[in-house]
């Protein structure tokens, strides 16, 4: 194989690993979710949103703008035909359109995620804390290993009354 095709199979192995990885996929994920939530917080800022702001204003922050040199004529797009015309309004509803969208996604997604994530976590010290501590109760079973260890101790012949042979530890030592 020549030196050409060694490299260009090295590059294509890892950008096949580099596509393999967890992260692309999750990313891949996250971009579709993304858009597919786009659509929800517009319907918010269009249903609930705007109607608050054109309670004080109009509904559509696009209208609002700054003239910063006279005469300024808005065109039928909303642009100047004369003059500079500096569109805060739309900058301004994007801002609060980001806003919006980081809220809803802190709130109904972080927020919730970060308490189910916190609680696994104290659960999962509380048990190893819990085994930590406890001594491991004696059960029927060992009580009956102890007899049956016993019995074989006295058939042969090596027991004087104690049972000489040890109980195995447990998974956890004990």
């Amino acid at each position: 194989m020549s030196k050409a095709k060694k490299e260009a199979a090295s590059i294509l192995d890892g950008f096949k690993a580099f596509l393999m990885r967890g992260n692309v996929i999750d990313l891949a994920v996250a971009v579709v979710i993304g858009a597919a939530f786009t659509n929800i917080v517009n319907s918010v800022v269009k249903g609930v949103i705007n109607p608050l702001v054109g309670a004080i204003g109009t509904q559509n922050l696009d209208h609002y703008s700054l003239c910063i040199q006279s005469p300024c004529v808005p065109a039928s797009d909303g642009k100047a035909e004369q003059g500079v015309l500096i569109l805060w309004g739309s900058v301004a509803g994007a801002a609060l359109q980001f806003l919006i969208t980081a809220a809803v996604v802190y709130f109904l997604m972080v927020l919730p995620m970060a308490k189910y994530l916190a609680r696994q976590e104290a659960r999962k010290k509380a048990r190893e804390g819990q085994a930590a501590t406890e001594p491991t109760p004696v059960t029927e079973v060992d009580v009956l290993q102890d007899i049956r260890d016993l019995l074989v101790a006295q058939r042969n012949g090596s027991a004087d009354g104690a049972v000489t042979q040890q109980r195995t530890a447990g998974p956890d030592g004990r």
